[in-house]
């Protein structure tokens, strides 16, 4: 009953019958100029301008000088005039509940899916601080992920955040996809930034499908929509785990990708007056990056954990881009999509030499240990002569670990690409068959489930 009457109370709060209005005075660089509200306006709250003739023109506040607010608009301000009406929302607010899951969701709370949707009883705060640092727990058990590569040579624990590195139309997409299907967790959430709307439909429809979505929250902002929402859709997703974190949940998060997310928030610092210094992006990229990555991870105390994956993509397959690079320093591994391995048709196309979980050696046994690194070593090994081998210009028996490695690649190649059915134990029992075929030692060790 007080759940209901708080929820009641907030949708009242969000429907005043008196707003603050004030009046434009100034438009440049798109950023519209607005008298009358300083003293009432804080940054990041909503307001609508009422342009005549056109439809009203929704904004948000960037900032506030010297008795006048700067508002960005979500589109052109075609048609705006000095004196327009410029009426105070304030900061929307942002409630997640259990409900919503299974639900398609925008940045602000509101349904997708054309079906009415409650608020939670309480608002999260989108720019919340994570756990306190000396509180947090460590990373938990190897998660089973569907993929035997995954399973193995490139493990995620519970509470890891991974970078996934990748150029278009390499199969990014794909991959979260299946990962969001056959992960372990309890509740997933997919935060879809600057997505295509057609892509959006697609996701949740054909690639999730009404059983993927029976654990799924899909938080989305498609690329037609403003710099403000697209930016807004990482935080809103990132609290959207957070709320199930709190309760005790695991959950996995999937952002698609950060890119999109940095691109939004430069559009906004330089309407804002920032200059451009890392390759365009302005500096306080950085700490934005970061501090979302941050919240994801190993709970405090009685809290769950966020196992995330955040996407990245590498114009060029560029690996060193300003992206990339902040987050490769942020995170707890990477795995990179090579656009090679996916034009001879190998799916997942995972860079194995390139790609590293940063959960090792920790996340798995002795033995398990030694099946990864000889598997690196005959992968190494292939791929240093791998040009030589493709000319015919390898001769059997000049080296015994090239030698080794040439047998086992097929069946590694192979491996690398399987969906797995029987969890990590299964993934390990055919890792350990193809390097006994490789007459390893040890490969049929004690492993651990």
């Amino acid at each position: 009953m007080q759940h209901d009457l708080y929820v009641l109370k907030s949708e009242l709060e969000m429907n005043k019958l008196v707003r603050p209005v004030g009046r434009v005075v100034g438009v440049s660089s798109g950023v519209i100029q607005v008298s009358g509200l300083a003293d009432t306006v804080r940054i990041g709250d909503q307001v609508t301008l009422r342009r005549n003739p056109g439809n009203p023109l929704q904004g948000e506040i960037l900032q506030v000088i010297n008795g006048v607010v700067n508002m960005l608009p979500d589109t052109a301000p075609d048609g705006v005039a000095i004196g327009d009406p410029v009426v105070l929302h304030g900061t929307p607010k942002f409630a997640p509940s259990d409900a919503w899951i299974g639900r398609v969701i925008d940045p602000y709370g509101a349904p997708l899916d054309g079906r009415p949707l409650a608020r939670g009883g309480a608002s999260h705060d989108l720019m919340s601080s994570p756990p306190p640092a000396a509180e947090r727990r460590a990373l938990g058990a190897r998660v089973t992920t569907g993929l035997a590569l995954l399973n193995t040579v490139l493990p995620i624990a519970e509470g890891q955040r991974i970078g996934l590195f990748a150029g278009s139309g390499v199969g990014k997409s794909r991959l979260l996809a299946q990962l969001a299907m056959h992960m372990q967790a309890e509740v997933v959430v997919v935060g879809l930034i600057g997505e295509r709307g057609r892509e959006v439909n697609e996701f949740v429809t054909r690639v999730l499908g009404p059983e993927g979505m029976k654990r799924a929250i899909v938080i989305a902002a498609t690329s037609d929509q403003s710099a403000l929402t697209r930016r807004r859709c990482a935080w809103a997703a990132m609290s959207v785990a957070e709320h199930f974190r709190d309760q005790g949940k695991k959950v996995l998060f999937l952002a698609d990708s950060i890119t999109r997310f940095a691109e939004a928030h430069r559009e906004i610092a330089v309407a804002a007056g920032e200059s451009p210094a890392l390759r365009g992006f302005p500096p306080s990229v950085t700490p934005m990056i970061t501090a979302l990555c941050e919240r994801a991870g190993p709970g405090a105390r009685e809290q769950g954990n966020i196992t995330a994956i955040f996407s990245v993509l590498v114009a060029g397959s560029d690996m060193d881009e300003p992206i990339a690079d902040i987050l490769r320093g942020v995170l707890d591994g990477h795995i990179v999509l090579s656009r090679d391995i996916a034009e001879r048709g190998r799916f997942p196309a995972i860079d194995v030499g390139r790609s590293v979980s940063r959960c090792l050696p920790d996340a798995a046994s002795e033995a398990e240990n030694a099946m990864i690194g000889e598997t690196r070593k005959f992968l190494g090994a292939y791929e240093q002569s791998e040009v030589m081998i493709k000319a015919g210009l390898y001769v059997e028996g000049s080296d015994l670990v090239l030698d080794q490695a040439v047998r086992i690649w097929p069946e590694l190649d192979k491996f690398f690409a399987r969906d797995e059915t029987d969890g990590i134990r299964g993934s390990f029992d055919r890792l350990g068959l193809i390097l006994r075929r490789a007459g390893i030692p040890g490969a049929d060790g004690q492993r651990q489930g």
